[in-house]
């Protein structure tokens, strides 16, 4: 058990001696006090709250704030007008509430009726500061949550300086791994480069409320970065693994080494609980059960090629009639970001285009060719999961490789077992050692294994520019954070650059997006602006003149 548990434990008893004496002295029966939750009900009817409040008491994250809120009311009730006593009594409740509860002079006055009392500005928006944290809390963590896309993995489809709402309800939301952090922050506090938002006092085990659907096929996913369990703090947008994997272990765990990519120090390397890992966004490709095979780029779920949207993405060998490159007009024609020289063909240049530009764009005058790139098969690349020469492939060329799904089993052996390992340890909380052709799991011979949990397979759209999971594998079903269904403002060259007004307030859906909306939400807001001026100009005329 953790500290705070401890903690908790060791406090419940002398918060329920303390309650007791409350409750006796409002007119209830004292052995309410030490029955959970029903003494929070009690509690709630002396401070004369609704019943309701006893569901935010149960919300993570929310329920401190509760209860806090509660026991500044509690003592309220009880005489107490000092805010300084009423904080200390709140934050240090487990001493505090004895010590008050046990004094000669406690006796029920009964809660403050604000509506009879001149209250001071200061706590007036304290009180609406606290009910937009609960509010806010609640549904960014249960219901909706903005995000921003941070890398062009989904370019065109998703791009770079997409505002988005994710939709927690489409696949239910999970409770929160660390329900003690900071509000409206993720890893990191505001304004600090490595300060945690959080406490790891509390571990909550993963849990999902019921959703709207499960995710299928070719749907966009927000899920938490499964290599990001591991972190360097200086150099947090890249994998510790495959920085290990190129450097060494011992150079990226010194924090005083400097990245190679970044010029930066290293920094501390620290350990993150799957809700605090980095967001990501990709097209799921491959669900728990699925078979996936890339062959010469060309993506097969069960066989099967996959769906290819038009918006998605390859690199192309450009050859031009006169050897030069393009004007800026047809580089902002087709999108396309600085063209880079193929330095194993003279002449030619290395582009990446979506689907839908391809054939347009061999339509113009200087184009002498336009060639895929695409990679050669059984040639292994390091960088690619499941970084074993066992296992040639490369990001055109990868599997078959079967989804593992909650329950099913499969036969291990020294060979596959780099395949699984990962998921054997760092996702479903197993030891696991190789001793020469024997494979330990907990300390057992084993030569299988049954999966506690599903896995998918997340690749970006821009399919030769992503780090997905050709890179670092399988995404469990536990770092599933919701569905993106909503683009409420889009930016080139980051927040107030360029507007891309074609993609505000556009619905997301696998395909590509909706229309925009812009102009009826602009149209609505008018109509609502007239409603009210109006209205308030006929209620001006009909008030009799003085």
């Amino acid at each position: 058990m953790t500290p705070f548990i401890y903690f908790l434990i060791l406090s419940y008893l002398p918060t329920v001696i303390g309650l007791k004496k409350f409750f006796e002295a409002f007119g209830e029966q004292g052995w309410k006090a030490y029955v959970p939750f029903y003494n929070v009900l009690i509690l709630l009817k002396i401070i004369q709250r609704p019943w309701w409040w006893l569901l935010l008491f149960m919300v993570p994250t929310v329920s401190f704030i509760m209860w806090w809120i509660m026991l500044y009311q509690l003592y309220e009730s009880f005489g107490k007008k000092s805010a300084g006593e009423k904080f200390i009594g709140a934050v240090l409740w487990f001493a505090y509430l004895p010590w008050f509860g046990y004094s000669k002079n406690l006796k029920y006055s009964g809660p403050i009726d604000y509506t009879k009392v001149k209250r001071s500005w200061m706590a007036e928006w304290v009180d609406a500061g606290l009910f937009a944290v609960v509010a806010a809390t609640i549904i960014r963590t249960f219901f909706i949550e903005a995000f921003t896309i941070p890398t062009s993995s989904l370019e065109k489809s998703l791009m770079v300086g997409d505002y988005l709402f994710v939709s927690k309800v489409s696949y239910g939301a999970k409770v929160p791994n660390t329900p003690l952090s900071f509000p409206f922050t993720h890893h990191t506090l505001f304004l600090t480069k490595d300060t945690r938002s959080y406490l790891e006092w509390i571990k909550l085990p993963y849990w999902r409320l019921p959703g709207l659907g499960k995710v299928k096929n070719n749907d966009y996913v927000v899920f938490n970065y499964p290599d990001g369990d591991t972190v360097a703090l200086g150099a947090q947008n890249q994998s510790y693994y495959q920085l290990c994997r190129e450097f060494g272990w011992g150079y990226v765990n010194n924090p005083d080494k400097v990245n190679p990519y970044s010029g930066e120090p290293f920094g501390n390397v620290v350990a993150r609980p799957p809700d605090k890992r980095e967001n990501y966004v990709k097209r799921c490709v491959a669900i728990a059960g699925d078979t996936l095979e890339i062959r010469g780029s060309v993506f097969y779920i069960n066989g099967k090629p996959s769906y290819a949207a038009e918006t998605m993405q390859h690199h192309y060998i450009v050859k031009t009639k006169d050897g030069f490159g393009f004007n800026q007009k047809v580089l902002d024609k087709f999108d396309i970001t600085e063209p880079v020289e193929n330095r194993m063909i003279p002449g030619a240049l290395i582009l990446t285009l979506p689907n839908n530009k391809v054939d347009e764009f061999k339509t113009l005058p200087n184009i002498e060719s336009v060639t895929p790139l695409i990679g050669d098969s059984n040639v292994y690349d390091p960088r690619i999961f499941p970084h074993s020469p066992n296992y040639k492939w490369n990001v055109d060329n990868f599997g078959p490789i079967v989804m593992p799904k909650k329950g099913m089993t499969i036969k291990l052996d020294t060979t596959n077992i780099a395949l699984y390992d990962r998921i054997i340890t760092a996702y479903e909380g197993n030891t696991l050692s190789v001793k020469g052709d024997k494979i330990f799991i907990n300390g057992v011979p084993a030569n299988s294994y049954t999966f506690k949990l599903g896995y998918y397979f997340m690749i970006g759209d821009n399919r030769h520019n992503s780090a997905d999971s050709r890179y670092w594998g399988f995404v469990p079903e536990d770092h599933i954070v919701g569905k993106p269904v909503f683009i409420w403002m889009s930016w080139k060259n980051g927040f107030m650059g360029k507007a891309r007004w074609d993609r505000f307030f556009t619905f997301v859906h696998s395909d590509g997006l909706s229309r925009s909306y812009l102009i009826h939400f602009l149209g609505f807001l008018a109509v609502m602006f007239g409603y009210n001026y109006f209205k308030g100009r006929r209620k001006a005329k009909a008030q009799p003149k003085s």
